[in-house]
């Protein structure tokens, strides 16, 4: 009991660390989920190569490989922005004449006495669309000295992540011998063991997370092309790829979506269409997708995968939101293995044994 009650405190000590420097490790957790996933690939590609390849650059060939797929999801947009941001400035007066046509006469119908005067915003946006270069680039270089710590913040991931990345792939086995060589002899067949099955449930979560994405973009871009949207394919499988980012994918596809439609087709048709697939594909991917595709294949109940989203965002964060599902993955096999623990212990099988009656003499 002494021995458990020291590796508990540990642990809460690790954890409450963890929690504290949450925003400081945050791009070491990005590039080490990214290491986990890319490491087989290094294997796979130094076998192929027969060791006639420096580990150095096996490394560079296969993190290139995975920055160069993000950056094609991020690539989606442009056709999307190169479409849409001349429309955006012809169209977007004539949205706010419909706008304040249409609030008027139903605040009127309200009894209230107010009336939407839109022409003082619709000249400043117009002035704001048209201008040229100069005369954004200077607000826009003042903003980001105001939000310096956030475009720090940016920048930083965008160097720490690759370099990180770069020195996890090169030194993963040897960082993993390490941590192995910490668990006490006694203790490592279980904790093989252990990672074993863990490893095995990690790679169901990846290959199921995979299915939903490829699954959704399948759907998003079907679901907006039977409405007639032009730009149905880009912003249907960017939407769809971008829900490893739980909420913040789903979110700015919506908004792609809703502006395309908005630019294409009247306000209604385009919040129908909107309503309907973005609609449909959150209650498909919440409810049939990511609890079939996912949770069943790391043994999550659907109400499970919620609670890990809502309770790992509300601890970590965004990075608590990106490792909620892969780390309750591993947290349920320790889980597992507890309760399998406890039933075959003594105290669950002698706690409540029926005593035996003593007689009136106390014999």
């Amino acid at each position: 009991m002494t021995r458990l009650a020291a590796w508990l405190g540990v642990a809460l000590l690790a954890a409450w660390v963890f929690w504290l420097l949450a925003p400081v490790l945050a791009p070491f957790v990005i590039a080490a989920v990214m290491a986990y996933v890319l490491h087989p690939l290094v294997l796979r590609l130094e076998g192929l190569a027969g060791g006639r390849l420096p580990r150095a650059l096996t490394v560079v060939l296969v993190e290139a490989l995975a920055l160069l797929a993000l950056l094609g999801l991020f690539l989606l947009l442009v056709p999307i922005l190169v479409r849409e941001w001349p429309l955006v400035q012809q169209q977007l007066p004539l949205l706010l004449d419909r706008l304040s046509a249409a609030v008027n006469p139903l605040l009127a119908q309200l009894g209230l006495d107010v009336s939407l005067n839109l022409d003082d915003l619709k000249a400043q946006l117009v002035a704001y669309l048209s201008a040229n270069r100069e005369d954004w680039w200077a607000p826009l270089m003042s903003s980001l000295k105001l939000g310096g710590s956030v475009a720090l913040a940016i920048a930083g991931y965008a160097v720490l992540v690759p370099v990180a990345l770069f020195f996890m792939l090169y030194d993963w086995t040897r960082m993993v011998h390490l941590v192995v060589e910490l668990v006490p002899p006694a203790w490592r067949g279980s904790f093989d063991s252990f990672m074993q099955e863990s490893d095995e449930v990690l790679g169901e979560y990846l290959r199921g997370q995979l299915l939903v994405m490829l699954s959704l973009a399948v759907f998003y871009a079907v679901g907006l092309a039977l409405f007639g949207l032009d730009l149905a394919l880009p912003i249907g499988v960017f939407t769809g790829l971008a829900v490893f980012v739980p909420y913040l994918g789903f979110g700015l596809g919506l908004l792609l979506a809703l502006l395309a439609g908005l630019l294409q087709m009247t306000p209604t048709e385009a919040f129908i269409m909107v309503a309907v697939v973005y609609g449909l594909g959150q209650l498909i991917e919440s409810f049939v997708l990511t609890p079939r595709l996912v949770g069943e294949r790391i043994g999550l109940h659907p109400l499970a995968v919620i609670l890990a989203l809502m309770a790992f965002g509300q601890l970590l964060g965004f990075v608590g939101v990106l490792i909620a599902l892969p780390a309750s993955a591993v947290l349920l096999v320790a889980l597992r293995r507890l309760r399998r623990q406890y039933l075959q212990s003594d105290l669950y099988r002698k706690s409540g044994t029926a005593q035996p009656e003593q007689d009136s003499n106390g014999a």
